[in-house]
């Protein structure tokens, strides 16, 4: 859909975050004259309302009835289409549309290919992976833009101009791009196991709205991680015009050791790569392999990622107070993102800090890894806290570690701090690690996970404004800084 499709129908926006103001913006700066409504809280309905656009009415109301009396609902990513009013306003005729899919949709006509666009989408590793392939490009002198999930709304660049775009989409998006109809030249998974459940109201609808950026959305190419089971698995659900490119195995871009290898070639040492555990050379892999599916020579811009910076909130080493490494990894939303997170730190003694928004995930497999790798203490917290901790509690004398429970995260770090000093002698200085990695989102204590990582910063006595940047967000045409 285009947004000039939308003048003269009945058209409401759903959401005022930064993605429901892009769309705003988008949609008043090509449509002057449409009438608009929106549907926000009372906060947001003032801030809105405080523009002095004659033609927006901000409404708190957004029942079934009333999301019912619009042709079109611009949707903000984050309000779920499954909620029950949605379902309603959708059977009564009510058209959804993500901001995502207007991008597409001012780009090119349905079922054409949008070339320079790398989609980019994964439970885990979706932002690094399209950081790294923005800032390949950028070292090869293409004036690329990073942009979408990521922190930068795409209506936000609506009439930018840039050579190649690497995009990062949530599973709230990945529909978006099906929907417009435009087929991105290069769509990325990186792996697929459950979140959000809340959002998209099971399991497996979570996996087919994720799988949709290379299901339906038929990108040209579909770059697949070879050793993820559900992707591996796909198959002939792929279009027959989407090219699959597998990385993760010896045909393609994959790690052997400690060397980044196209094929039977090593291409890059990956002790030189400022990126922390595997994982994250993963996904430099399926970023090497983006950039080749773009039509770029990635052998000669592998060497660039040495110069790379890795991004806020994951894995980020904050630095040291009175012997603790504090690392922030507030990004981690998952029991498997924590499990990766303590695998960085093996051998090192580590106080794991874990919870937060009950999302109905199952920690059963984590419990069975705390068995055969336990960190030396895990401190509970949050809404989920209690439900962790009852999970734990039986394999903590069999795991060989400490088992502490807080409330909120200044209660955990100070109980974390406090097991450690009794769990014996420390490690030599700044072996001993703080590492908090809730492998469950913010919600509720916190607006997102960046605030819950300034805090922790806060906590340990670092600046937070120095540890939020997201390097290279937006367009460039070589790496800043």
């Amino acid at each position: 859909m285009r947004i000039s499709q939308l003048e003269g129908r009945r058209v409401a926006l759903w959401g005022w975050g930064r993605e429901g103001r892009a769309a705003y913006g988008a949609l008043r700066a090509a449509l002057p004259a449409q009438p608009l409504t929106l549907f926000c809280d009372a906060g947001e309905a003032a801030a809105a309302l405080a523009l002095g656009d004659d033609l927006l009415d901000a409404q708190t109301d957004a029942s079934a009835a009333r999301l019912s009396a619009f042709d079109v609902v611009v949707k903000s990513p984050g309000i779920s289409p499954y909620r029950p009013e949605a379902l309603v306003a959708a059977r009564a005729g009510t058209v959804f549309v993500g901001g995502t899919a207007l991008w597409f949709g001012a780009r090119a006509e349905p079922g054409e290919i949008d070339g320079g666009v790398a989609c980019v989408t994964g439970t885990k590793g979706k932002s690094t992976t399209s950081a790294l392939i923005a800032h390949l490009l950028r070292a090869g002198g293409v004036r690329t833009a990073l942009a979408g999930n990521i922190g930068l709304p795409l209506l936000e660049l609506l009439d930018a101009g840039a050579e190649a775009w690497a995009i990062e989409l949530s599973s709230y998006q990945t529909g978006d791009v099906a929907a417009a109809g435009v087929r991105p030249q290069v769509a990325v998974v990186t792996n697929v196991f459950p979140e959000h459940l809340d959002w998209h109201g099971s399991e497996d609808r979570y996996v087919e709205d994720k799988l949709a950026l290379v299901t339906r959305a038929r990108p040209a190419v579909a770059v697949l991680n070879a050793g993820d089971p559900r992707l591996a698995a796909l198959g002939a659900r792929l279009d027959p015009e989407t090219r699959a490119c597998w990385y993760g195995r010896e045909d393609g871009w994959h790690l052997r050791g400690d060397v980044v290898y196209r094929g039977g070639s090593a291409v890059l040492d990956a002790r030189e790569v400022p990126l922390p555990g595997r994982h994250n050379l993963g996904n430099l892999c399926a970023a090497l392999a983006a950039v080749e599916a773009l039509g770029h020579d990635a052998v000669a811009l592998a060497p660039a990622a040495r110069a790379f910076r890795p991004l806020p909130h994951r894995l980020q080493e904050l630095g040291t107070r009175e012997g603790l490494t504090w690392v922030n990894d507030s990004i981690s939303t998952t029991p498997h993102a924590t499990l990766a997170a303590l695998d960085v730190y093996r051998g090192r003694r580590v106080a794991l800090l874990v919870g937060g928004h009950d999302r109905g995930l199952d920690w059963s497999d984590f419990a069975a890894a705390m068995r055969a790798r336990p960190p030396a203490v895990v401190v509970t917290m949050g809404a989920n806290g209690p439900g962790i901790h009852a999970r734990l509690a039986p394999v903590a004398g069999e795991g060989g570690f400490l088992l502490r429970g807080a409330d909120g995260l200044e209660q955990a770090v100070a109980a974390a701090r406090e097991a450690l000093a009794a769990a014996g002698r420390p490690g030599s200085a700044g072996r001993d690690v703080l590492l908090l990695s809730p492998g469950a989102p913010s919600f509720g204590a916190y607006r997102d996970y960046v605030e819950r990582g300034r805090h922790f910063a806060r906590l340990g006595g670092f600046d937070p404004e120095a540890i939020a940047a997201i390097p290279g967000l937006g367009i460039a045409s070589a790496n800043p800084g």
